[in-house]
């Protein structure tokens, strides 16, 4: 069985750790970096013909923690090289007036490219996933629980990146934490605005909106990082199961 816990249930298990100065960002980042190495390793398997001159991933990337652990994952993967030693290109599309400080600072030592503008203009943030074989969506996580619309910039900015990634070998989608635009708990999806994961790798513990429709029809291969919450879950009922044999 899958078990699918809710924001809250997942919050209540990162507080004590948290408060105890256990590294959850660091360990959600790494993880969501090895994850985007698989992802590319996966494009190179399927490609037809030469290696890219640069493997480029966008991220679309939102203020809130989410958002951080996506430029922590950039930042780490900032200067190093994918499947036949080709250079990995990380270019972040901010789609907010702000981003993580500390994810920000990290990212921007490490060399990662951003995108002029703050929020980032969705034409030009379209231009770059044309190029891209990953796209990272970053935008909401479950901080976004209370109501995870898509509305202004963010928007604007996936409603631009979806026919891109909705071509014929288009790049790969991969959402942090849960694909933005879904209720993390219980699976709607209150807007159409919402790019389709091919990947979502998720922190912890698996949401429950992931596991429910409609919005476990755009979370895609879930996959989860082990960020240490499991003795703090053990005896907390979930929200939702799923049978693995279903999923």
């Amino acid at each position: 069985m899958i078990n699918g816990y809710t924001a809250d249930q997942v919050r209540a298990a990162e507080a004590p750790l948290l408060d105890a100065g256990e590294p959850l960002t660091a360990r959600a980042a790494h993880g969501l970096a090895e994850e985007l190495r698989t992802v590319l390793a996966d494009r190179a398997e399927g490609l037809e013909g030469e290696a890219p001159d640069v493997w480029k991933i966008l991220l679309l990337v939102g203020s809130g923690d989410n958002g951080g652990d996506a430029l922590f994952a950039a930042a780490e993967l900032a200067g190093t090289t994918g499947p036949d030693d080709v250079p990995i290109d990380l270019v972040v599309a901010r789609t907010g007036d702000h981003a993580h400080e500390a994810g920000y600072a990290a990212a921007v030592e490490a060399g990662v490219r951003f995108l002029m503008n703050s929020p980032a203009e969705p034409d030009d943030t379209a231009d770059e996933a044309k190029g891209a074989a990953i796209v990272v969506d970053a935008v909401f996580g479950i901080g976004a629980s209370r109501n995870p619309t898509l509305r202004g910039a963010p928007k604007a900015i996936v409603e631009a990146v979806l026919p891109v990634v909705q071509n014929s070998g288009g790049p790969t989608v991969v959402a942090v934490d849960v694909p933005s635009g879904i209720d993390p708990d219980e699976g709607s999806v209150p807007e159409g605005a919402v790019l389709p994961a091919e990947v979502t790798v998720t922190f912890g513990a698996v949401k429950a909106g992931l596991l429910i429709p409609p919005g476990s029809a755009y979370a895609g291969d879930v996959r989860l990082i082990d960020i240490g919450l499991g003795p703090q879950l053990a005896d907390v009922t979930p929200f939702t199961t799923l049978d693995q044999a279903d999923a």
